[in-house]
């Protein structure tokens, strides 16, 4: 049985003020024509189908015309929410899709939807959980959720799992050993980790959450991400569909085999860096895709007035631009904090001043702060 996973499609995101909706609309036809090549049993869609719980209209109307495409090709569609969906309304209308093949999770209300399809070798089960968190579903479960592992190993264990039928699962968390990329949301101390032995029922389980393509410790769990990229960390990054296609039982396992399908945007994320008549020279752009975005940080010591402005008539989709220099090195390099029992006040403001202008002050200037400073705390003793 062949399925087409994909996930984390963030309709209607907004990155630097430039709306990706016509990028997105782009990359959907692409996934399209894999899938009239791939012809699949199945699309596995694994959450993030919208970037917020409430979404753009333009980006629901995308959505709607993706999954009438699919239908229309009578291919089975399992959808489920992620963390930036709204579950409620994501499944509207989901009992009604049932029937034209477009299954939808519901908010999750203590049991995992299920269904069931048939091939040569036999049935294959999916399930499909939507992003859970202890706190939301622990109402359902008696056991206390000390964490995400045991949330998940609780849902889990409420699947109807039937013994020596193929297993996949379509889930939307972080397990633990896979690679974040900065598009991501990162919950503080890996407290939304999960242990990836929770899914050792499954022969294959199809994750969204992360936007970097990976398997995680095993070819049977996989992250697809995102079909876009959607930070400047994932630039060099090749995105690609995920194509899973699952052979008979072996030894309590069905065989497996994962490939993927490279896709290719409308527009690519691009970083350059350089001083900025090296970048607007036609020697260096001649051979670049101006189109695409632009990261540019630029190595002039000084700052160059209305650098963004000037330099979006070379390079119209220019997302950021910051400068690399020995300024913005100091500032980075403030990674110790002055310890206040060893270091007068002044000495304190001495180093800060060093640190952000890397350069130390004159002795007038030291002159003028130890006078100031000195007012300051013979004023405010005489307040207390």
């Amino acid at each position: 049985m062949k399925f087409v996973h994909i996930s984390d499609l963030h309709l209607g995101k907004r990155l630097y003020g430039f709306s990706l909706l016509e990028d997105q609309k782009f990359i959907l036809d692409k996934v399209i024509e894999i899938i009239d090549d791939e012809k699949p049993d199945a699309v596995l869609i694994a959450g993030d189908i919208y970037d917020k719980p409430v979404p753009l209209v333009q980006a629901v109307e995308l959505f709607d015309s993706f999954i009438v495409r699919l239908s229309a090709r009578k291919v089975q569609t399992f959808i489920i929410s992620g963390n930036h969906d709204s579950a409620g309304r994501l499944s509207f209308g989901g009992r009604l899709m049932d029937a034209e093949g477009v299954h939808i999770s519901p908010a999750y209300a203590g049991k995992a939807s299920s269904f069931s399809l048939e091939d040569e070798y036999g049935p294959v089960d999916i399930f499909l959980l939507p992003f859970l968190k202890p706190q939301t579903a622990a109402p359902f479960f008696e056991e206390e959720m000390g964490d995400y592992s045991s949330c998940l190993r609780a849902a889990i264990r409420r699947m109807d799992i039937r013994p020596g039928v193929r297993k996949v699962l379509i889930a939307h968390q972080f397990v633990t050993g896979a690679s974040r990329s900065d598009s991501e949301e990162v919950n503080v101390g890996g407290l939304d980790n999960v242990d990836a032995a929770v899914f050792e029922d499954f022969d294959y389980v199809a994750l969204g959450h992360i936007h970097s393509p990976q398997n995680v410790g095993d070819p049977r769990i996989r992250y697809c991400g995102t079909p876009l990229k959607y930070s400047f960390s994932e630039a060099g990054q090749k995105k690609s569909v995920t194509v899973a296609e699952l052979g008979p039982a072996e030894s309590g396992r069905a065989r497996l085999k994962v490939r993927t399908r490279p896709l290719s945007p409308l527009r690519d994320m691009v970083e350059i860096k350089g001083s900025y008549d090296r970048l607007v020279s036609t020697a260096f752009y001649q051979d670049l895709d101006r189109e695409a975005y632009y990261h540019v940080t630029l190595t002039d010591e000084d700052d160059i007035l209305g650098a963004l402005g000037r330099m979006r008539t070379v390079y119209p989709n220019i997302m950021n631009l910051d400068y690399d220099n020995k300024r913005t090195r100091a500032v980075l390099e403030m990674d110790r904090l002055p310890d206040p029992v060893q270091e007068t006040p002044l000495d304190t403001f001495m180093e800060f001043y060093q640190n952000v202008n890397g350069t130390p002050m004159s002795q007038e200037q030291r002159k003028v702060c130890g006078d100031l400073i000195e007012k300051i705390w013979q004023e405010g003793g005489e307040k207390l």
